[in-house]
Parts: structure tokens; sequence; C-alpha cells
């Protein structure tokens, strides 16, 4: 596993990026050799933030926190990515038993008016063909609240998102 470290706003130290190397490297007993993992520092309002992501070949892994102490952030990142690891174990063995690139044995069990609409950020990724289920799934280890896809039911394009009740919503496009 590769550890790529980028920061902003913030001074990386060789220490720091040593213990950061290390914690992660723990995690490298669930993927292949080859799987990089991108790890962000940045400071916001006093606070430190840390964002991990891996991309498994077809799963993205991804975890932050922002704390005053980045040694216990990277602590809780790395926690938090072994979590998710072991919470949808089953669910990503179905989907992803031939994936080479995750080592299943060694995972426990476990707006007020037009002038002011402006984007802020604009992100491309490619849409993968699934259902519904495996969106979520996906929604949900990307620690977001909503997640785009193709569904491989409709040949539409398709977005779940997570509701205030804590339940799930779809919303199907029509041409």
């Amino acid at each position: 596993m590769k550890v790529i470290i980028t920061s902003k706003g913030i001074n990386t130290s060789e220490h720091l990026k040593d213990i950061i190397e290390s914690k992660f490297s723990k995690l490298s007993k669930y993927f292949s050799s080859e799987i990089v993992v991108g790890v962000t520092l940045s400071a916001e309002s006093g606070r430190q933030k840390i964002e991990a992501t891996i991309n498994a070949k077809g799963t993205i892994f991804r975890a932050e926190d922002t704390s005053t102490d980045i040694y216990a952030g990277v602590d809780h990142v790395v926690d938090k990515l072994s979590s998710q690891m072991s919470k949808f174990k089953s669910k990503l063995i179905k989907k992803h038993k031939d994936n080479k690139a995750i080592l299943f044995e060694d995972v426990p069990d476990n707006a007020e008016d037009d002038a002011n609409l402006v984007i802020a950020k604009r992100k491309k990724f490619d849409l993968i063909p699934m259902a519904a289920d495996e969106a979520i799934l996906q929604m949900e280890l990307l620690q977001h609240n909503f997640y785009v896809f193709l569904d491989m039911d409709t040949d539409g394009i398709g977005v779940v998102y997570k509701r205030n009740d804590d339940s799930y919503g779809l919303l199907e496009t029509e041409v």
C-alpha cells in the first residue's frame, strides 16, 4: 500500500509523515500492495482536518476527521476506515468476490436568489453501472449523503440519498 500525503495550509514534518504512513500501513493487510491511499491534511479555523481516500479498483473507501490534534485525527480516520471494512464486509464480499485488490480474509467481522448561486467546486467522475442497493453501499462507504450512479435496471442515471429520518431515497431520471 502506497500512501500519498498532500497538505494545504499546514506544514507536515517528516515525523508526521512517518506517523501517517505507519498508521495507514496497518490497513495494508486489507488490500493488495498496489493500492494507493490519498491523505489530505488541511487547517480550518484553528483545527486540523485529515481526509483519506482508498480506491480499491471500483470500491472507494473514504473517511475524514477534524480535530485540534492532528495525530488523534489520524487515529480516528484509520479507525473509521477499518470500521467501514468490518461493517460492510459481507456486502463487499458479495459484490467484489473476484476483486483481488481487497483481501477480505483479513477484515474483522463486525440559496436565496440567483445572484448567490455560485458553483464552488466542480467534479467529474465515471458513472458505474450498479443496482440501487450497491449505490447506497458506495454512498455509505464515502460517507456522503447522496450518490450518483448509472442504474443497471433502468439504464438511466439515478441518485440515492440519505433522508433526515435515516431512510434512503432514490431519484430516477426520465428522458
